[in-house]
């Protein structure tokens, strides 16, 4: 209870600080709405590294197995790969591309708090022309060494190829190391070997020595050495309501932060330099943008009304704003919890 009254309180000083502006929708990798209306719980992204501009997704729960092709250009599907040999998916949350040139899926959540006893991983290559097709995929079945959990992120190693994942919990959770390479003769045993926060998606810089871990409200990048996460850095990501996904473009030089429901917004997150996921201040913004709960940033206008600034109309207006987030990100957190998967 006290972790999400603190994300709660957080959410609010995020929504008093402002939010990153988007960029604009032109051309590919920027910004971009999801129209497919079959699109409804995208839960994770991965950047096309042979179709330049496509991001695959893919839907929560309840759905099949589906992965969709869009184009950041249009926000239009151009390809639906329906997977075979993978029986009846769960509770899909995560999906990203491996430097074999294959998808990884993640059918690893479980919104019961650890009932099941196996998640499963599904590999299958990357389609090399976009249009609809059906493939067969290879089915891993993995545990973790310290018991059943839920998770919703799964990053695979763009130089290594190893598979890891980020449980999630609200008092936080685990960055899970997986076997060097994966297997279809038995469990593949996932090991923990770090504390991370509330996680609900994640993603490796193009070189691989950055780790960005996203959460409901907001994003922090480490850097990352063979399973050791060192320095922190808060991204200032914009909050958007059920935060659930992000990926590197494939250049490594943004993030694409994405969200569930009908209709739902990918926006763009300049970093510095390829590969470094450090955050560009937009034109204009003071104090380096907006502000990022992980960070502890201070956006423009973050401290207006602390020496006597501002109108007692505009205060007014940023409790009430503050409140609704509040009661918003309230509604995510339990709704999550009360959904029981596929």
């Amino acid at each position: 209870m006290r972790a999400s009254l603190t994300a709660l309180g957080t959410a609010a000083l995020l929504l008093l600080a402002g939010t990153v502006p988007a960029l604009a929708d032109t051309g590919a990798d920027q910004t971009f709405t999801i129209k497919d209306p079959r699109i409804t719980e995208s839960s994770g992204l991965a950047a096309s590294r042979i179709h330049p501009g496509v991001y695959w997704t893919h839907n929560d729960s309840e759905d099949g197995p589906y992965l969709y092709a869009v184009d950041s250009r249009t926000g239009e599907t151009v390809a639906t790969v329906t997977m075979t040999g993978v029986g009846e998916p769960r509770d899909v949350e995560a999906i990203s591309l491996g430097p074999d040139g294959n998808l990884y899926v993640g059918d690893i959540g479980d919104n019961l708090n650890g009932t099941w006893d196996h998640v499963w991983i599904y590999r299958l290559p990357e389609p090399k022309v976009l249009k609809d097709v059906t493939v067969r995929a290879t089915q891993f079945d993995v545990t973790y060494a310290d018991g059943a959990r839920d998770a919703e992120a799964l990053m695979v190693h763009p130089k290594t190829g190893r598979v890891w994942i980020a449980s999630k919990n609200q008092d936080g959770g685990g960055l899970y190391e997986g076997p060097e390479h994966l297997s279809t003769s038995g469990n593949n045993v996932f090991k923990r070997v770090a504390e991370v926060p509330w996680v609900t998606d994640g993603a490796f810089s193009p070189d691989g020595t950055r780790l960005v871990l996203r959460g409901y409200l907001g994003a922090d990048a480490y850097t990352f050495d063979d399973g050791k996460l060192g320095d922190e850095r808060g991204l200032g990501a914009p909050f958007m309501m059920q935060a659930e996904s992000v990926t590197y473009t494939a250049d490594g030089t943004a993030l694409m932060l994405g969200a569930e429901g009908p209709g739902s917004q990918v926006r763009r997150l300049e970093v510095k330099g390829t590969n470094a996921a450090q955050p560009t201040p937009e034109p204009g913004a003071s104090g380096g943008g907006s502000a990022s709960p992980e960070a502890g940033g201070k956006g423009s206008g973050a401290d207006e009304g602390s020496g006597g600034g501002g109108s007692a109309t505009g205060k007014g207006k940023s409790l009430l704003g503050g409140l609704i987030v509040i009661g918003a990100v309230w509604v995510v957190i339990r709704t999550k919890r009360r959904r029981t998967g596929a």
